[in-house]
């Protein structure tokens, strides 16, 4: 079941939450991922942080040599959806390309074989 409202996170949850954001703002501005910097920062903003899950979370970031790791890169990952369409020209376009692909269906190559060899074109042996 899909979590929608930050209200159906239990308080486990919500101190993971805290101390998951708290080592990104903190080494995003370039300070060193310290229990102690996790826990201004998770007070700073209205919010409570246990002193184990800092302690934790800045174990974790500092063993790993940062929160680079844990960020995905650019262009990494997998493909996400299609951007939105253009506008309405492209329509005749493409109508265009299909009519040439008909075409090109269409065109005889000549010389009476299949792909597989044979010239009597019933399927040979298969």
């Amino acid at each position: 079941m899909p979590i929608t409202s930050l209200e159906g996170l239990s308080d486990s949850q919500k101190e993971e939450l805290v101390a998951s954001l708290s080592a990104l703002v903190v080494s995003g501005a370039g300070g060193e991922c310290s229990a102690d910097a996790l826990s201004a920062v998770a007070t700073a903003s209205g919010n409570k942080l246990s002193g184990a899950w800092a302690a934790l979370f800045a174990s974790v970031v500092e063993k790993a040599g940062g929160t680079d790791k844990f960020c995905a890169a650019p262009g990494s990952g997998g493909g996400g959806g299609g951007g939105g369409g253009g506008g309405g020209g492209a329509g005749a376009e493409a109508a265009e390309e299909e009519k040439e692909e008909e075409e090109e269906e269409e065109a005889d190559i000549g010389g009476g074989m299949d792909m597989f060899g044979g010239d009597d074109g019933d399927g040979g042996d298969y």
